[in-house]
C-alpha cells in the first residue's frame, strides 16, 4: 500500500496491483464447453514447478509458463483469441472493480478478536476468564434447546478464506511499469494473487450512477489502439470542488 496526492492536496491511500504478463491462454465457446470464458494466465513460473499437464497446455499454444491462471465469465462479443496480453490499459481511471483475494491467515484466535465479543466483566468472581465466550447453549432440562447450534461463533482459526471487497475506484494507471493504484485495501498479503472484476454493486446507467471521462476499451486495449505507447499516467478525475474550502467562504 502507499498513498498519492490530488490536485486539492488531498491524501489518497491507494494498494498498487501489478498486472504480470497477463495473456489469454484458452477460450471456452458456448458451442463446445456450453460457456463463453476466457482463462487467464499471468506470472512467471520455473518449468520443475510446474505437472506435465500444465506445461503442455502452454507449450501447444506457444506462450511461456504462468504462475497462475483464471477463468471468466464473457459476453460472446468479448471473447479474444489466445495469446492476446491483457495490460494495465484494459481498466480506465475512475472505473470501480471488485477485488477478490485470500484474507491473511491469523491462525487460532478467540472470540473477541475473530468475532468482536465483549468479554466477561473485569471483576465480581470473573478469574481468569475475561476473555471468554460465556455460555454457549441451553442447560440440561430447559426450555430452549441442550445442544450447541451449529454456526455457533466459538474461537477458531481465523483468516485464509477468500474475500471479496466490492466497488474499488481504479485511481491512477501506470502504463509505463503496467500498475494499477486502487483507492482503498485489497485481501491478501504482500505479492498475493487478486482477482479483478467490473463491480457488481455500481453501475453506469443514465441519469444515475458514476461517469467517466474515459470509457474502458472493449474488450480490452490492444497495440495501435489510440494512446499506445504513450507511457505516462491516466489519473481519475479529482472533486470539482475543494474538500478543505469552507461552506460559504
Amino acid at each position: 500500500m502507499t498513498h498519492v496526492w490530488d490536485e486539492w492536496g488531498e491524501r489518497v491511500v491507494c494498494t498498487v496491483v501489478e498486472v504480470q504478463d497477463l495473456q489469454v491462454v484458452q477460450v471456452k465457446t458456448e458451442a463446445t464447453e456450453g460457456i463463453n470464458a476466457l482463462k487467464l494466465g499471468g506470472g512467471w513460473q520455473k518449468r520443475k514447478r510446474l505437472s506435465v499437464a500444465d506445461i503442455g497446455q502452454y507449450k501447444t499454444r506457444g506462450l511461456a509458463l504462468k504462475r497462475y491462471s483464471r477463468e471468466f465469465r464473457v459476453s460472446e462479443d468479448a471473447l479474444l483469441p489466445v495469446g492476446t496480453s491483457i495490460t494495465a490499459r484494459h481498466f480506465a481511471p475512475g472505473q470501480y472493480i471488485d477485488v477478490q483475494g485470500t484474507s491473511k491467515g491469523k491462525g487460532f484466535q478467540g472470540v473477541m478478536r475473530r468475532w468482536g465479543f465483549k468479554g466477561q466483566p473485569a471483576s465480581h468472581g470473573h478469574s481468569l476468564s475475561h476473555r471468554s465466550a460465556g455460555s454457549s447453549g441451553g442447560a440440561a432440562g430447559s426450555m430452549y434447546a441442550t445442544r450447541v447450534f451449529k454456526g455457533k461463533k466459538m474461537a477458531g482459526r481465523m483468516g485464509g478464506r477468500t474475500r471479496t471487497v466490492f466497488s474499488l475506484q481504479v485511481y491512477k494507471i501506470d502504463e509505463a511499469h503496467n500498475i494499477l493504484y486502487l483507492r482503498g485495501s485489497v485481501p491478501g498479503n504482500k505479492g498475493s494473487v487478486v482477482r479483478l472484476i467490473d463491480a457488481t454493486r455500481k453501475f453506469r446507467a443514465k441519469g444515475k450512477g458514476f461517469k467517466l471521462l474515459v470509457e474502458p476499451p472493449f474488450p480490452t486495449f490492444l497495440p495501435g489502439d489510440l494512446g499506445d505507447g504513450e507511457g505516462g499516467e491516466l489519473v481519475a478525475q479529482a472533486a470539482a470542488k475543494d474538500p478543505l474550502r469552507l461552506t460559504g467562504a
